[in-house]
């Protein structure tokens, strides 16, 4: 593990591995570098792969440091990208990573980026009367400030429940049944420090991308879930429509991390997507 200093002086860790064209890889909240593991032997043959733990997760210490806000994070991937003088750079970024990248890109522009892949996210995660795209179409500013008081009275149980009580009926009886994984993710949750966690969910629930998609210049490759816990299929096609020339994959039967679920298509489709021309494709 190492790690580069930001402008505010956080350390941010990482793992570099391989060689070739960079790839920069942007885990979900909650989660660190340890979600692309799955992928590397694949990856590392032709790439240069870039994976951090974001701040205020993996066991970071902010003592006196700014908070996990997606603006910081932001900040912090241009940070990462000055600091290895990364150019020409495809990343990819899965749920809140996928925030943090529209964000980069409202901030930033995208000077340094070659090709961008998201993974099952939506550019405004709170729902109103005229916007259903966002978490379960119908989680709206009350049910979001319900779910603050949630995070602080317990944390684990919290995230946990946002999870299960979704749009993926699976999730639900498993969480139900007590099954051994959600045990597994309870126990991971409850290691973590909860407030600059919670202090970064507030700050991906404020945010709206929506304008920031059609102005995406280089090419985009979507994955999302067929049974998502958070999104229907109608985000995945506002995305796609918005994105200027985006590929769209729907991954049947997975979650909101499809590309754990379906690994060996995952990693097939970024590589082919990263070494084909630019075209407009859709697949199902």
């Amino acid at each position: 593990m190492t790690h580069f200093l930001a402008d505010d002086g956080a350390k941010i860790h990482l793992k570099i591995s391989g060689e070739g064209s960079p790839i920069i890889m942007l885990h979900g909240w909650t989660s660190s570098h340890q979600e692309w593991f799955p992928f590397l032997p694949q990856l590392n043959a032709h790439h240069q792969v870039f994976r951090w733990d974001a701040r205020g997760h993996g066991g970071h210490d902010l003592s006196g440091k700014t908070a996990p806000t997606v603006e910081r994070m932001a900040r912090d991937l241009a940070n990462l990208i000055d600091h290895y003088q990364i150019d020409q750079a495809t990343v990819v970024g899965h749920s809140m990573g996928a925030l943090t990248l529209w964000q980069y890109i409202r901030d930033f522009g995208t000077q340094h980026l070659a090709r961008l892949c998201f993974i099952d996210q939506s550019p405004k995660l709170l729902t109103d009367s005229g916007w259903r795209h966002g978490i379960y179409g119908n989680f709206d500013a009350a049910k979001s400030h319900e779910m603050m008081t949630w995070l602080k009275e317990d944390f684990a149980e919290a995230v946990l429940k946002l999870t299960a009580f979704g749009l993926n009926d699976r999730a639900r009886e498993k969480y139900l049944a007590g099954a051994s994984g959600w045990e597994k993710s309870r126990n991971a949750l409850r290691a973590q420090p909860s407030s600059p966690l919670i202090e970064c969910w507030a700050s991906l629930t404020q945010a709206d991308y929506r304008d920031v998609l059609s102005r995406i210049d280089v090419p985009s490759m979507l994955v999302y879930g067929g049974e998502s816990n958070f999104y229907g299929l109608d985000t995945a096609h506002f995305v796609a429509n918005q994105i200027p020339d985006a590929i769209l994959h729907i991954y049947e039967g997975t979650d909101h991390s499809p590309h754990q679920w379906q690994r060996d298509r995952f990693v097939r489709d970024l590589l082919v997507f990263i070494n084909s021309k630019d075209e407009a494709v859709e697949r199902g």
